[in-house]
């Protein structure tokens, strides 16, 4: 037969002190934990950043490549921490007097897609290739020193301030966009021959 009653101290729980000192324990623990975190989240978004960057500019090597069109990716366009991939559009003969290097016509996110000026029809299709604006990470900045344009070959090179034939154009050495967030920094960097290495 079973006991009906039980007696006051049979019963099991968690007092008010052992709750509180357990109570205790999380918060230093949370405490400890949290700065390792943040920082853990500022490296992610770093990398996030890296990676955008990254994929922008192989995709204009690969638009370069696949149908012969030269593109360029423009940094800081429009504004800070924004990227984009451009097709080059016009001629030597016949520039577009709004694929200067200096306009920003082709980073205003309003005008997307571009729309060529001039009344040459075989111009009307192009641009096919204009990708839209990268926005790195909020915080995330990056060097840029120039804007860097993909040939058919892959190779990649300095364009001139106005549209030119391509001898006139300068291929690059090596050039290393750093992006940083929080004195954190990352590297990419792309050589002459449109190889294109980031830091992991």
């Amino acid at each position: 037969m079973r006991r009906l009653g039980r007696r006051l101290t049979d019963v099991r729980g968690f007092n008010i002190t052992e709750l509180l000192v357990t109570c205790a324990l999380i918060g230093v623990a949370a405490a400890v934990a949290t700065p390792g975190l943040l920082t853990g989240l500022d490296n992610m978004r770093l990398g996030m950043s890296v990676r955008d960057v990254d994929h922008e500019l192989q995709y204009a090597r690969l638009k370069a490549v696949s149908p012969a069109q030269p593109m360029r990716v423009r940094f800081n366009c429009p504004a800070a921490g924004q990227v984009r991939a451009v097709e080059v559009i016009g001629t030597a003969a016949n520039p577009d007097p709004k694929d200067l290097d200096t306009a920003l016509d082709r980073c205003d996110e309003t005008k997307y897609p571009y729309k060529p000026s001039g009344n040459d029809v075989s111009r009307l299709t192009r641009p096919n290739n204009d990708g839209p604006i990268r926005r790195t990470q909020p915080g995330t900045t990056f060097t840029a020193s120039r804007t860097l344009e993909f040939w058919a070959d892959g190779t990649v090179h300095t364009p001139c301030q106005a549209l030119c034939s391509p001898g006139a154009a300068t291929q690059i050495g090596t050039v290393t966009l750093t992006l940083s967030r929080k004195g954190k920094t990352k590297n990419i960097t792309v050589n002459g021959l449109g190889k294109i290495q980031m830091d992991r």
